[in-house]
């Protein structure tokens, strides 16, 4: 028999315990107007911290999204937390409809976490990747090669959980964390890989694959 799990995220789980324990006490008072706001609010968020398994690809040199959303932008960028230099950036913007568990884009050990404070400002804006709050992480693949996922606040989402510690070793679709409400996600990957999504297009994590890494 397969092991049965709960598709939630754990760090959802107070916010669901709250939500759900408000509707009952306010549904024992017969205040059913509140019961009801309570009960739609518990239903928001147990679907807001739903945590689906992924079929995660298992070609060689593969990068992953790590993060469900829309890509909002694809270009060349320097690579502003860990001094890579030039790198091609992939953006992701999560809506407040999307899953936010994020996943590691590839295998590699954790080199190094860095996080900086900021503003809230809406997560799909430019101004955004250089002014809010974020949490850089550096992965380091067995072949030497470099990627940086940055987790980045939005206007609603103001809790990042990086769960990650330098010396980890990650597998690629591996969960590492989560970003609350509303947020995005920027992928610094070598400037040589080939990058197979454009802008506009709809990615989830762990699945979709965004480009492969140059063979060494």
């Amino acid at each position: 028999m397969h092991k049965v799990t709960v598709p939630v995220a754990k760090e959802g789980i107070p916010f669901i315990g709250m939500s759900t324990l408000a509707t009952i006490v306010f549904a024992l008072l017969y205040m059913k107007a509140a019961a009801m706001t309570c009960l739609i609010l518990s239903g928001f968020v147990l679907y807001f911290f739903r945590d689906p398994e992924r079929i995660i690809p298992t070609g060689v040199d593969l990068i992953t999204s790590p993060a469900d959303g829309k890509v909002i932008e694809v270009g060349k960028a320097q690579e502003p937390f860990f001094s890579m230099g030039t790198s091609t950036r992939i953006s992701i913007f999560m809506n407040v409809f999307n899953c936010h568990v994020n996943r590691a884009p590839i295998e590699g050990r954790v080199l190094d976490i860095k996080y900086k404070e900021g503003r809230f400002l809406a997560a799909n804006k430019r101004r955004a990747m250089a002014e809010n709050e974020r949490a850089a992480m550096l992965l380091e693949d067995e072949k030497a090669r470099r990627v940086t996922v940055v987790q980045v606040a939005g206007l609603v989402a103001r809790r990042i959980v990086c769960l990650a510690e330098p010396g980890d070793r990650l597998r690629r679709g591996q969960r590492y964390g989560m970003i609350r409400f509303g947020s995005r996600l920027d992928v610094y990957v070598p400037p040589d890989a080939a990058i197979f999504v454009e802008k506009g297009q709809r990615v989830m994590a762990g699945q979709s694959v965004l480009g492969r890494m140059e063979s060494v």
